[in-house]
């Protein structure tokens, strides 16, 4: 169930890790991305030739980070606010790949909240990782700008 959290509360969450449901990353999420972004590496799509070469093919990695909406909605939401808006991503790096067929979930801390005039910028650390993996797949830090609800 999804974490409503009102905006004056959120400096009391900070500290505070999340953690999805796992999703498993098919073949046909990865054409599909492909698709969209014309990335037609391969590796990702060409199946007899990346398994020949790899054993099967992979996600790609900004497929992996751009899961990280459809996750965190899954986890909390911010209430009380006019809006919200995605400010950036800061160093993002994919330490492991994603086999296609595996199973990957987000862990979101909540890291700090700074004033923005009569707004609020949330960083929250991200960590995707893969069922039996040994190291994430995706990690970094999103940033949020949050503005109070207009009375």
């Amino acid at each position: 169930m999804t974490q409503q959290i009102p905006l004056s509360e959120l400096p009391n969450w900070m500290g505070r890790e999340f953690v999805s449901e796992w999703l498993t990353i098919d073949q046909s999420l990865i054409d599909d991305f492909a698709r969209v972004t014309g990335d037609n590496e391969w590796i990702h799509v060409d199946v007899p030739r990346a398994t020949e070469a790899f054993g099967g093919t992979i996600a790609h990695g900004l497929l992996t980070l751009t899961l990280l909406p459809r996750f965190g909605y899954t986890l909390y939401t911010v209430t009380d606010i006019d809006h919200g808006m995605n400010y950036g991503i800061n160093n993002v790096r994919f330490p492991a790949t994603v086999p296609t067929g595996s199973r990957v979930r987000l862990r979101l801390t909540l890291k700090s909240l700074e004033p923005r005039g009569d707004r609020v910028m949330l960083k929250q650390d991200f960590a995707f990782e893969r069922e039996g993996g040994d190291k994430p797949v995706c990690v970094g830090e999103q940033l949020a700008i949050y503005a109070p609800a207009r009375r």
